[in-house]
């Protein structure tokens, strides 16, 4: 079975915006993963916000995702109860909702890989204890 990882907006917008300083890495991860990448509405949302800059460029990032490059998973009312706390628990850094609809995400599904380039995400732990493993910068370590 090819393995589960949650995808954050980071590499997604680096992946459609060339002038992104990450573009090459995401070039380099999207060629080279061999896995299920999953994200939230969350962070689809966040990513057509960043990529704004053309719509041309938002419309391909959503026939990308819509081709099945990413499965979209929805939320569950317990992952919003989730989201809450966790907010809370990481208000100093802030966390905003797409990062907490990950973490929430990779708890409920049990998935420890995280394609991201947010540093936040080595603060972050799965059930308060549990290290994420960041794959972006070397797909083939998962």
């Amino acid at each position: 079975m090819p393995r589960r990882t949650v995808v954050d907006p980071g590499p997604l917008v680096a992946l459609f915006d060339a002038s992104d300083r990450y573009h090459a890495d995401a070039l380099t991860f999207i060629k080279t993963f061999k896995g299920e990448l999953l994200t939230t509405l969350a962070v689809i949302t966040e990513v057509s916000h960043l990529l704004d800059f053309r719509v041309a460029v938002q419309i391909d990032f959503i026939r990308w995702v819509r081709a099945g490059a990413v499965r979209l998973v929805d939320l569950i009312p317990a992952d919003l109860d989730r989201i809450v706390e966790l907010t809370e628990q990481y208000a100093d850094l802030p966390m905003d909702f797409a990062d907490a609809s990950l973490v929430a995400l990779s708890e409920r599904l049990g998935i420890r890989y995280i394609a991201t380039v947010d540093k936040d995400f080595y603060v972050y732990r799965i059930k308060g204890k549990e290290a994420f493993r960041n794959i972006f910068f070397n797909p083939k370590k998962c």
